[in-house]
């Protein structure tokens, strides 16, 4: 069964902060906002390259509701959109300062 481009990319999202939230960031002996960024930083090269490779030069268009983007746009924008939410009730969870200071 192919899924649609959209569908393939939020499914690549959903699973890379699936293993994020549940398994790499709280097995993190510091949960500071630093290393939180550090590691997410990785998971979203991570996404963007295999999106990449999956779609780079394909010439698709993907629909984003109110408009239409490429392959790298529709990547990062639906992936901060997906953990902003996640992102938040970790932090809060884990008494992780949104400021960056370290408590």
């Amino acid at each position: 069964m192919q899924f649609a481009p959209e569908t393939q990319i939020l499914i690549l999202n959903a699973a890379i902060l699936g293993v994020a939230y549940l398994g790499i960031f709280p097995s993190l002996r510091e949960k500071t906002l630093a290393r939180i960024m550090t590691v997410d930083l990785v998971l979203s090269v991570l996404a963007v390259g295999v999106a990449g490779a999956l779609f780079w030069g394909r010439g698709l268009s993907f629909d984003m509701l109110v408009f239409s983007a490429n392959w790298a746009v529709f990547s990062i924008v639906t992936l901060l959109i997906m953990e902003a939410p996640l992102f938040y009730v970790f932090a809060k969870k884990h008494g992780i300062s949104l400021t960056g200071e370290d408590r």
